[in-house]
């Protein structure tokens, strides 16, 4: 568990606090409803005196601006969906096809959570269709429903190109500034989760999200302030999840127009489809750059491919989806399983496997465990129990400054030497927690630390929950200092759902993984430790190097371990 280094998250909280000598009257204004909506619809094209412009020029699209009296923002519902515009000006296209009457409801906000609505109905005429692609997308049936995920397995599933630049060779169309990525990219491995759903309903389709989280790359990032290629949830991707409709229309940039993708079966230059969809309300497909209009490169029952040009009009990236869930062969090497704890059997956890690290100092002497932590362990119930086929560490304030907690260790009973070993665990939330799933020398208490050598199958810092760390410790004997190698990966919900987490250790490599993705790789050689017995320890600390500053609310939280195996 000793730490790298240290990365510090500010967490900021508004506490409005009324202070002084004598009494004060704060008003904070009247609440009032807004009132004189009125919607103004410019139908795009539109010519009243022309019979075959009157709803329109077939676009399907609509320029919508709302005014009302003591309003501070506004909400346009479309067929119940909601499309949230807090100047009142929003374009949309109506994508039925044929003359169509749709009633449109806008809300206008006002102050203290009042608000007023107004609808209008309005007459659109749309020409654009793609019945084939619709259909692709989500079945030819009302009600039919399609999944699509990351093409992960495929190299090139993601890419970036310029916009509208051309050097030479058409680079506008195509991935012509970063087009390198392989299958099951590491780190975008927090984003192969992802469930897009699309719906056909009578009212066209709808799009929905069902399993985050968003990857936000680097140049999106830096725009809106923070971390970069590194996935986030709901918190940063506030529209990534609920229900959005979907609109089609005919692409109009460069690329589709002008541009080629790859080539077809005869091997000449394949032109874009020619048809572009909208996410509405800010909806997207797991990629975060301020957008939702895709142009569709190619589309097939199995396979769609897009692309999606990036808020600031900068950059334009491309990304392959499929119909058929990826899955991935880890192509580990040990798989016979040779011992497992399933904690199947509730109460104190099995004293055949499991012993335990009790006070606040090390085996030699260090108080903090070495590493300024501030927890107390116990072997206590309310720190360590199985239960509901799980084991439950908790750490714990003791209502007076302190903390105590539990570390389990498999030390003088269960030792491996080579294989792998997976624990499936759901982590604590808490800032300041600092959870660990790791190893040490079976001859720690003989050389010590680092000398014993570490394996840090998973740890957390206690101020950034959507990272996991995997890191090797060891003594370097060529240059007589400690040495460490470590790499991370992002778990956007370490805390709500169970992750696998594993290493696979030989004599000639130690790979560490998160859900069976490589993420980590080490070499190993005979002038490392990591060529003799080991043993298990399962802990929650507080504070320290890595669990940083601890919430001042903190009561408890806890570790849930489903199960510990070991194959070899």
């Amino acid at each position: 568990m000793r730490n790298i280094k240290n990365i510090y998250i500010v967490l900021l909280s508004m506490t409005i606090a009324f202070l002084g000598c004598q009494e004060k009257e704060y008003e904070f204004g009247d609440i009032i409803a807004p009132s004189s909506i009125i919607i103004n619809a410019e139908v795009i094209g539109q010519d009243v005196n022309d019979p075959d412009l009157a709803n329109g020029d077939g676009s399907g699209t609509v320029n919508f601006s709302v005014s009302a009296d003591n309003a501070s923002s506004y909400v346009y519902y479309f067929n119940g969906v909601a499309e949230a515009s807090p100047s009142g000006i929003l374009s949309k296209r109506f994508s039925k096809v044929g003359t169509n009457i749709y009633t449109v409801v806008v809300k206008a906000n006002g102050t203290g959570g009042v608000s007023t609505t107004k609808s209008m109905d309005i007459e659109v005429y749309s020409s654009f269709t793609d019945l084939e692609a619709e259909n692709f997308l989500s079945g030819a049936n009302i009600g039919d429903s399609k999944k699509w995920y990351w093409q992960a397995d495929a190299d090139l599933h993601v890419g970036l190109g310029p916009v509208t630049d051309d050097y030479g060779n058409g680079e506008f169309a195509y991935e012509g500034w970063w087009n390198g990525i392989k299958a099951w990219d590491s780190e975008k491995a927090c984003m192969y989760g992802n469930e897009f759903v699309f719906t056909r309903t009578t009212n066209g389709l709808t799009f929905e999200q069902t399993m985050g989280p968003a990857f936000v790359p680097g140049a999106y990032a830096e725009a809106i302030g923070i971390a970069g290629d590194q996935c986030h949830d709901e918190t940063v991707a506030t529209n990534m999840f609920g229900i959005k409709s979907v609109s089609f229309g005919p692409s109009t940039s460069k690329a589709a127009i002008e541009g080629t993708y790859g080539e077809d079966a005869q091997g000449q230059p394949k032109p874009y489809r020619g048809t572009t969809f909208d996410i509405s309300d800010g909806g997207f497909m797991g990629w975060l750059v301020g957008s939702g209009t895709y142009d569709i490169i190619s589309v097939s029952d199995d396979e769609l491919i897009v692309r999606i040009i990036q808020a600031g009009d900068g950059f334009a990236w491309y990304h392959k989806f499929t119909s058929t869930k990826p899955t991935q062969d880890a192509g580990y090497v040990y798989n016979d399983l040779v011992w497992e704890d399933d904690f199947n059997t509730d109460g104190a956890p099995d004293a055949t496997n499991w012993t335990y690290d009790l006070g606040t100092t090390d085996t030699f002497g260090n108080n903090g465990w070495g590493n300024g932590e501030l927890q107390t362990y116990t072997n206590n119930a309310e720190n360590v129990k199985v239960e509901g086929g799980s084991l439950k560490i908790t750490a714990k304030s003791d209502g007076n400054g302190g903390y105590t907690s539990a570390r389990l260790k498999s030390q003088g009973l269960r030792k491996f030497t080579y294989g792998r070993i997976e624990v499936r665990a759901k982590l604590p939330a808490s800032a300041g927690t600092w959870p660990a799933i790791w190893m040490l020398g079976s001859n720690y208490t003989t050389v010590g630390w680092p000398t014993c050598g570490e394996i840090d199958i998973m740890e957390q810092r206690g101020a950034n929950k959507d990272i996991t760390l995997g890191t090797l410790h060891w003594y370097n004997t060529t240059g007589s200092n400690n040495a460490s190698y470590g790499e991370s990966t992002a778990v956007a919900d370490a805390s709500s759902d169970f992750h696998l987490y594993t290493v696979e250790w030989s004599d000639t490599s130690i790979k560490i993984y998160l859900d069976d993705v490589s993420f980590f790789q080490m070499p190993n050689d005979s002038t490392l430790p990591f060529n003799a017995d080991f043993f298990m320890i399962l802990n929650i600390a507080m504070g320290g190097t890595l669990g940083g500053d601890i919430d001042p609310g903190f009561t408890e939280d806890t570790m849930e371990i489903d199960y510990v195996k070991v194959f070899q």
